[in-house]
């Protein structure tokens, strides 16, 4: 990886020591950016220092350790998401803590903030996590902050493997209809998207849909799985009536359970589907599904994703 001049004001990528965070970080140091993350006071920041990122500690329901993060740096990236920890602060992560982002952006002036939201998030105020995202899109055009929201299909190498690794066990656990098309992605193209559109050429407040060349099913996508493995992948499906249940019953006391059934209800009506044409605008073309299905059964070849 370059080293870029330390005059260079920094990226700050907040939700940097996650999955998808880490990958946008190693993305942006390929392109030679200096990047600084923003990391709770009680989570190790070791990896990322060794990469050679600066470390601000903060909490992002902490106004004023968000404004501090952002003093100095010439763009954000969130890939932060409550919602996916699963803890008590979930909501407030979501709700609070994208405002108190955006409000911090709009003290700093920084030219470019890039957030990570959902594909069809301002359909679907059922779905709290999704609907989220629309508000904090909605909280950075109030404030006037020059943003662009990436908004992504369902990542398929993270439900690939909910149940564990499918080569292995021979199948994917899906809750829903198994033939309805919806639009996926992958976790390494999303952060290459991220970190590109730190630069790219957008009007301010654009949102961009981000999938794959069309929308599968799922048991289209386990077909191509097992084509490209020669091993047989079926799909273990848990009936919609039964995941519509349990979010009406158990979401009662899980909040996220009840959140994850009006998901996978909503891919269950169709609409789940990108517009690539402004992707490919940005990125270049969008990857087909063969493709991308053809790097996922690589990774999960390799001794890391196992």
């Amino acid at each position: 990886m370059s080293t870029p001049a330390p005059t260079t004001p920094p990226v700050l990528v907040v939700g940097a020591t996650g999955a998808l965070g880490g990958q946008v970080v190693d993305e942006l140091l390929k392109r030679g950016k200096p990047v600084r993350a923003l990391v709770r006071p009680t989570s190790d920041a070791g990896k990322l220092e060794k990469k050679g990122v600066e470390i601000a500690r903060g909490d992002m329901l902490d106004l004023d350790s968000l404004t501090a993060a952002m003093q100095g740096a010439d763009a954000v990236i969130t890939t932060a998401a409550g919602y996916t920890r699963g803890d008590k602060k979930a909501n407030d992560i979501d709700t609070l803590g994208n405002a108190n982002l955006a409000e911090a952006a709009h003290r700093t002036d920084v030219r470019r903030f890039v957030l990570t939201s959902i594909l069809t998030s301002d359909q679907t105020p059922a779905v709290p996590h999704f609907w989220h995202k629309k508000l904090a899109e909605d909280k950075l055009e109030q404030l006037g902050v020059p943003f662009v929201a990436l908004r992504p299909g369902a990542f398929l190498d993270q439900i690939a493997t909910m149940a564990g690794d499918p080569l292995d066990k021979g199948w994917v656990m899906w809750m829903g209809k198994t033939d309805v098309p919806l639009t996926f992605v992958l976790t390494t193209d999303l952060a290459a998207y991220l970190a590109a559109a730190v630069d790219a050429d957008v009007t301010p407040g654009e949102r961009v849909d981000i999938g794959w060349d069309r929308p599968v099913s799922m048991r289209e996508a386990t077909r191509l799985i097992s084509d490209r493995t020669g091993k047989t992948i079926k799909v273990r499906a848990v009936p919609p009536a039964i995941t519509r249940a349990a979010g009406a019953v158990v979401g009662r006391f899980v909040p996220m359970v009840k959140d994850m059934a009006a998901m996978f209800g909503w891919f269950d009506t169709g609409r789940y589907v990108a517009d690539t044409t402004r992707q490919t605008q940005l990125f270049g073309p969008a990857p087909t599904a063969e493709d991308a299905i053809s790097r996922l059964t690589a990774e999960l070849h390799t001794p890391r994703s196992r």
